[in-house]
């Protein structure tokens, strides 16, 4: 599964509403950090096909949402499950540990 672009306008849809768990990548264009993260969350998003979607928020297009989520370093993953918070990692992790959370 392909990740896919979250937004504002679709967050509730895609991410809240999910009959599935998402995990959420929030990142921003210019943080080194995030460029090393970005290729983990593609391994998962792949890895996970149909157990879990993934999504990347582009934190400086969708302000509103990382003031929402308390979004104070970035990179930021977040798991959500039912629409709720059930995990979340600051700064770049190991693939293996956030599989361990999802799993």
């Amino acid at each position: 599964m392909e990740v896919k672009k979250i937004s504002e306008g679709s967050f509730e849809q895609d991410v809240l509403k999910s009959d599935i768990p998402v995990l959420v990548d929030f990142y921003a264009d210019w943080c080194g950090p995030c460029s090393v993260m970005s290729p983990i969350v593609e391994d998962i998003a792949s890895e996970l096909d149909d157990k879990i979607n993934v999504g990347k928020v582009n934190i400086d297009e969708n302000q509103e949402l990382a003031i929402k989520y308390d979004i104070m370093s970035i990179p930021t993953i977040i798991l959500f499950k039912n629409g709720n918070i059930e995990k979340s990692f600051i700064g770049v992790r190991s693939k293996e540990e956030i599989l361990n959370a999802i799993r």
